[in-house]
């Protein structure tokens, strides 16, 4: 790859709005779409996202395992879906959130942030909750092959504050910590780093809350939740700040109710780009 991941996601946020769309095959809309929850299914559903979006937003995000419950054919199709991805010219995150130690999370990096691995596409989100540390060998291989990563950070699910807000030994909180050590990955790097944060769009005053810096990151800010989902610009102001225009807004099910039609989801997701749009950069 020519150039760093940040470099081309933010190309990507300009010329198609800061929008991800996310491919999540669940048994739900499998069934809504007239498609079979099976690998077949899967794979119809993943490709027909793909032809209707690819060259069409920023970025899609496959999530890895709703391909993984159907076994090895499961993950031939998100093998397929990366590949199909990659010819549209549209850049993927596979969400797979993966995180170990040692070989174990080298062995992680090299399934999906390889040169030549069927699984790597442009960027994999990780999980820094053994440590940042730990996520050493996917920020490796992430740098050598010019792929990205998006660490969780600041989710909205309920659970997310027991760990996510606790304090280090050092008196910051978890989040803070995982923010600054992504920032420190992406010094220097312009206009974005390709070492991006997990953090959602409706959790309110939490940044502030926990000290975070999401500014200071200087790296892209994957938002569930934003546009119809509910965040819109006011609690985007006070999720992201002055980091607004480096989020790259993630929307999943909003658009992909809209299917199976091409030109319907088209439309959602062109939607979906301008409410983006507006409230992050309005």
């Amino acid at each position: 790859m020519t150039q760093p991941f940040g470099v081309r996601l933010a190309a990507a946020m300009e010329a198609h709005g800061p929008l991800c769309v996310g491919i999540d095959p669940h048994a739900a809309l499998l069934e809504a779409w007239g498609l079979g929850d099976d690998a077949a299914g899967v794979r119809e559903f993943s490709l027909r996202v793909v032809e209707a979006l690819g060259g069409r937003v920023a970025a899609l995000k496959p999530q890895a395992a709703f391909y993984e419950r159907h076994g090895a054919a499961g993950v031939a199709a998100l093998e397929e879906t990366i590949a199909a991805a990659r010819a549209a010219g549209t850049l993927t995150i596979v969400d797979a959130k993966r995180g170990d130690i040692g070989s174990t999370m080298g062995g992680y990096a090299d399934a999906f942030l390889r040169d030549g691995s069927p699984l790597a596409g442009d960027a994999l989100t990780v999980s820094p909750f053994l440590g940042f540390g730990s996520l050493a060998p996917a920020a490796d291989a992430a740098r050598a092959s010019g792929r990205g990563l998006f660490v969780l950070c600041l989710t909205s699910n309920p659970e997310g504050p027991e760990v996510q807000h606790a304090t280090t030994a050092g008196g910051a909180s978890v989040t803070a910590t995982v923010a600054a050590h992504a920032a420190a990955l992406n010094a220097g790097a312009d206009p974005l780093g390709s070492v991006g944060l997990v953090v959602g769009a409706t959790v309110g005053d939490a940044v502030a809350a926990t000290g975070t810096d999401l500014a200071a990151v200087n790296g892209p800010l994957l938002a569930p939740g934003v546009g119809a989902q509910g965040a819109g610009a006011a609690e985007l102001a006070a999720v992201f700040g002055a980091a607004r225009r480096q989020v790259l807004a993630s929307s999943s099910r909003g658009v992909l109710r809209a299917g199976p039609d091409a030109g319907a989801l088209r439309s959602a997701a062109a939607e979906a780009a301008r409410e983006a749009a507006a409230a992050l950069r309005g």
